[in-house]
């Protein structure tokens, strides 16, 4: 059956191509992301009933706004995927500046909760829907250098599992690592030893099957993407 799908973070990496992947088999992708020249062009090659804003997820604002225009115009969706995320160049912890730490937490934290806010109400009336929201290896161990992503990540860890308590039955809140993957954000952690590790549109073609599958069975069970 088709479903609609939520994805924020849709301009590039695992957004992209969860929301290509999602289009390719037939479901509908609501999607957001910061800047517009990729949204117009998701537009462009994506007609309706697909629809894609430019939202920034740190302004709660902004995300009222877009989920109240989604509700006008499509039910509540089956799945939500918070996406999007950023990482502040490599430091150690005291060497990174306040507004490089405020934007990872704005963003990473700040932004996942801003959309859990606005649309978890419309899902409960539904009585039906999967929350997952992207977590990370290092949402569950750490290293050095990346101090303040781990945090977000941990941050979103105890957020899901927290929310998975508190929704009714027929919802679930999941985090999901995605393993690691050569996006951009890889690129600022590992250089050019990123290119080693698993394509995103290899990585897809394992995640869009595993996130199908997701049941409310698997409400506030950490999962990671398998390999």
């Amino acid at each position: 059956m088709s479903k609609i799908i939520l994805i924020t973070g849709v301009s590039r990496g695992l957004g992209r191509v969860l929301t290509e992947s999602f289009i390719n088999l037939g479901h509908t992708v609501i999607g957001c992301a910061r800047s517009p020249e990729p949204i117009d062009l998701l537009n462009q090659q994506y007609r309706k009933p697909h629809d894609f804003q430019v939202v920034n997820v740190e302004d709660h604002q902004s995300v009222e706004n877009w989920v109240n225009h989604l509700l006008k115009n499509y039910p509540a969706p089956d799945i939500v995927i918070n996406n999007a995320a950023i990482i502040n160049p490599l430091a150690p912890l005291w060497e990174v500046p306040p507004h490089e730490f405020n934007q990872v937490i704005d963003v990473n934290i700040k932004g996942v909760a801003n959309v859990i806010r606005y649309l978890v109400p419309a899902m409960i009336k539904r009585g039906s829907g999967i929350i997952i929201n992207l977590s990370s290896g290092w949402g569950r161990s750490t290293s050095p250098q990346v101090a303040t992503y781990c945090t977000s990540k941990w941050a979103i860890e105890g957020l899901t599992q927290a929310l998975a308590q508190e929704l009714p039955p027929g919802l679930a809140a999941i985090p999901m690592s995605p393993g690691i993957i050569h996006t951009d954000m890889l690129e600022i952690c590992y250089g050019e030893d990123a290119a080693a590790f698993t394509s995103p549109q290899e990585w897809v073609k394992k995640a869009v099957p595993f996130i199908l599958g997701l049941s409310p069975k698997k409400n506030g069970v950490p999962v990671t993407v398998p390999n």
